[in-house]
């Protein structure tokens, strides 16, 4: 079966909808027509039957039902509309009198049915109503009077109501489905230029929107949505073009480096003061390299979320001396005094590898940018059921417009200015991303030539467990 069009569907369900309530109005109108003929037709009949019993009489012990010039008056005085029917019987269900537009036809009592009770009966293949009740002189039985009145007009009309409402009904659904449909078209027409917009969107056109309709109802709230996620979407893909450009960059500039190098090595014969010189500083940018490619790793896991974060009790204490023996050498070539202040064992429950990483791209950028005989100072406290790292150094300094520059990737504030200091301009994005990742409170504060200042916010262990 062939899929119907959202337009179709809706159309269809309007007109199932419509049309049971039709259907009952239509039901309705039968009904009370119905109803209503029919008992215009028991209460001409409850009548005859009340004249009738009133015009018995006893005359000289004798019993005059009705005699023929009532008879007569009342046919010439009557219109043959519905005709009445009228039939008198003894006790053995005998005729005694009928009324002359009977003529050789009788009606036929039923012995099932109770005293002025009301049914539908035939008289000569004609559709009737009839009502059979005793009769009582003194209060002694002496027959029964039937009444009839002919239905055939009233049925006539009930038939040709039904048969008018029988083929309304289909051309109204067939009138309320074209409606239906008309209305509907034009109420999800913004959802059609939703999909014509959506077609010519890619990945090289995202400046395309969707016209927002005139009324805000709820296909102005779909539109809106759809324009805010294409905008995030194409956010998303200049970042990634953005990031992947710089990556390039970041990558070749090394690669350039050690390759010219090693050019200008092999051009002549040098003495082995110079070939170790040259080697170590291609070792140097090799390391450099490396360092580069983990990072841009430990990024790509980020942003494809295949990160799994383990969570455990983590030891601060033992995690910071742990970062400051890896930077032993620099710290002991540059001459500066560390100095970590923890009064007493400070756990968190996070996961063990960011942590780390976390205070290994601080502390080792407090040590990069120290100046030589200065301090680092590390400190551990706890303060309203969280525990603090601030880092604190005496090194160059973080201009205060680039102070949010800096969370993003491979920018790196004054690099000119200091071309002898190594580094990616990912360390700090890295933090960033990982501390937002754990809900570890991040803040960064720095001063031109008076040094910089980061703190951090972790959730006290016991804080966890409960």
């Amino acid at each position: 079966m062939t899929q119907l069009s959202f337009k179709n569907r809706i159309a269809l369900n309007y007109i199932i909808t419509t049309g049971l309530l039709v259907l009952a109005v239509f039901s309705a109108i039968y009904i009370i027509v119905r109803l209503t003929v029919y008992n215009h037709i028991d209460e001409n009949l409850l009548i005859e039957v009340r004249d009738h019993l009133s015009e018995i009489r006893v005359e000289k012990k004798a019993v005059i039902l009705m005699d023929a010039e009532e008879w007569e008056e009342r046919e010439h005085n009557s219109v043959d509309v519905n005709p009445v029917f009228v039939q008198f019987l003894d006790l053995n269900k005998k005729i005694i009198e009928k009324s002359p537009n009977l003529k050789n036809e009788k009606l036929v009592f039923h012995e099932g049915k109770s005293g002025f009770e009301l049914f539908d009966t035939k008289l000569l293949d004609n559709k009737i109503r009839q009502i059979q009740v005793p009769l009582h002189i003194k209060s002694k039985k002496i027959g029964y009077l039937i009444i009839a009145m002919s239905l055939s007009d009233s049925t006539q009309v009930l038939e040709n109501l039904l048969d008018t409402l029988l083929i309304t009904f289909p051309i109204i659904l067939l009138l309320l489905f074209f409606i239906a449909r008309f209305l509907a078209g034009r109420s999800i027409s913004p959802i059609n230029e939703i999909i014509n917009t959506s077609k010519i969107i890619t990945k090289d056109n995202l400046k395309t929107r969707i016209p927002l309709p005139k009324t805000r109802d709820e296909l102005f709230v779909l539109s809106t949505t759809i324009n805010n996620l294409l905008n995030r979407i194409e956010d998303a893909i200049d970042r990634e073009k953005q990031f992947t450009s710089d990556a390039s960059h970041e990558l070749r500039t090394p690669l350039t480096v050690i390759k010219g190098t090693l050019e200008v090595l092999i051009r002549k014969p040098r003495d082995s003061k110079e070939y170790e010189e040259k080697i170590n500083y291609c070792i140097n940018e090799v390391d450099h390299l490396n360092s580069l490619v983990d990072q841009l790793l430990m990024m790509a896991r980020f942003e494809n979320q295949k990160q799994n974060i383990l969570k455990e009790n983590v030891y601060l204490n033992a995690v910071i001396l742990d970062v400051l023996k890896l930077n032993s050498e620099k710290i002991k070539s540059g001459k500066v005094n560390v100095v970590l202040d923890a009064s007493e064992d400070f756990y968190t429950y996070s996961d063990n590898y960011l942590v780390v990483t976390i205070l290994r791209n601080i502390i080792s950028n407090a040590v990069k940018y120290s100046k030589k005989n200065s301090e680092i100072k590390i400190s551990l406290l706890r303060k309203e059921n969280k525990i603090y790292c601030v880092v604190l150094d005496q090194g160059i300094g973080i201009a205060k417009k680039d102070l949010e520059s800096i969370l993003n990737p491979f920018f790196r504030s004054d690099s000119l200015n200091h071309s002898d200091i190594k580094g990616t301009g990912l360390g700090l994005f890295i933090v960033k991303r990982m501390t937002d990742l754990l809900q570890i409170d991040f803040e960064i504060e720095s001063e031109i030539g008076v040094g910089t200042k980061v703190l951090l916010g972790f959730e006290e262990y016991q804080k966890v467990l409960k």
